[in-house]
């Protein structure tokens, strides 16, 4: 499999495991380590492409299980990929659905061949191969395909996390056969599953790898479990991940995590929290988390966040985006999404110079006091 991707360390931390870098594919280049805002149906809710831009967005994440189901890989495709479909001209990493999948358990069958699952939205029937999974992120025309995986509760017995595991690696050849079949131009992407067992972990990153995938993701993680244990199944994971590939942790997001990994040789992240808690009044912010409805912001009349540079920042008060929420006005959520958006980037971009600068453990601690802990941001839907 010729590389697809090419993935450079621009400058290692020389305390922790982190690395600064780069990775290149189509042409285009995003930094990292980087956050990923999630644009679930081919929109970040509540922001323009304009908007992700200004905010220093270089990659987003769209999910094949629900473009699938609307409008279609067909529509996506005949408005010539999803790129020009969604108005985005940056890099597009396409999530396979196997999390949907495992968040809609109740609605799904699995098997060998694949998944079979009706649909949240009218109870039609769909079934999911790998091979099916790939050609659909491939008619998106997606820059980072993930491969099909099956992703389990963080307290399914072991047989279960055994049988997933096998069945992650069996997908995981599958797809990449399809994958090359198709004579794809965009990267690939594997997945170690593993449960929350450090032996299981390590098979999975083995069998995996063996493989040969353009980066490699840790996914399994946040679905339930405490931190101490996400951290320690991570720190137990990255070490057996190539370091000449990019490594992506799957839906965590809260910033003390993000940092935590890093820390750990973590290169890419996505999640759902920036938007979602944007929604509900949710704010994070250089002096932690700001919760819009509190009282206490009546009529307070200071920025946002008087550290940050966003127009939501710059130009409205803390007490008018409260009163928008309070009246159930769209410009708050939209400007509330516009700061976490904003936040989410200065946090990979001073963790980038903290790296470069050799101060990232410092760094890291500081994050860590401000907005640890938290809870996990994973969401089926952004």
């Amino acid at each position: 499999m010729t590389a697809a991707l090419e993935f450079r360390i621009l400058a290692p931390d020389k305390s922790t495991a982190a690395r600064r870098g780069s990775v290149t594919v189509r042409d285009q280049t995003f930094q990292t380590p980087a956050f990923m805002p999630v644009g679930t149906a081919g929109s970040v809710k509540g922001a323009f492409p304009s908007d992700l831009e200004k905010a220093g967005v270089e990659v987003l994440l769209a999910n094949t299980y629900h473009l699938y189901l609307r409008p279609g890989p067909e529509i996506v495709a005949k408005a010539g990929g999803l790129h020009r479909f969604m108005g985005w001209d940056g890099t597009i990493l396409t999530d396979s659905g196997g999390f949907q999948v495992y968040s809609l358990s109740d609605l799904a069958k699995i098997d060998d061949g694949g998944m079979e699952i009706k649909s949240h939205l009218d109870g039609t029937v769909h079934h999911f191969s790998p091979e099916k999974v790939i050609a659909i992120e491939n008619a998106l025309d997606s820059d980072i395909v993930m491969v099909f995986d099956q992703c389990v509760p963080h307290s399914a017995p072991r047989a279960l996390v055994v049988e997933a595991l096998e069945r992650t690696t069996a997908w995981a050849r599958r797809c990449k056969t399809e994958h090359e079949r198709l004579d794809s131009t965009a990267a690939l992407f594997g997945i170690v599953q593993g449960g929350m067992d450090a032996a299981l972990r390590e098979r999975s990153a083995e069998e995996i790898c063996a493989v040969g995938f353009d980066g490699y993701a840790v996914g399994g993680l946040s679905v339930g479990e405490d931190k101490t244990t996400m951290h320690a199944v991570l720190s137990a994971t990255v070490p057996h991940l190539p370091a000449d590939r990019p490594r992506y942790l799957m839906g965590v997001g809260p910033p003390d995590d993000i940092v935590n990994a890093v820390a750990a040789g973590v290169d890419m992240f996505d999640c759902v929290i920036a938007t979602r808690n944007a929604r509900n009044a949710t704010l994070f912010t250089s002096e932690g988390q700001l919760k819009l409805r509190n009282s206490s912001l009546k009529d307070d009349m200071g920025p946002l966040d008087p550290a940050c540079g966003c127009v939501a920042c710059r130009q409205f008060t803390r007490a008018y985006v409260r009163h928008l929420f309070n009246a159930r006005e769209m410009l708050g959520p939209m400007l509330a999404t516009l700061h976490n958006l904003h936040y989410f980037q200065e946090l990979m971009r001073t963790a980038r110079d903290a790296i470069e600068a050799g101060t990232f453990a410092r760094f890291r601690d500081e994050i860590v006091r401000r907005h640890g802990p938290s809870g996990s941001g994973r969401s089926a839907i952004a």
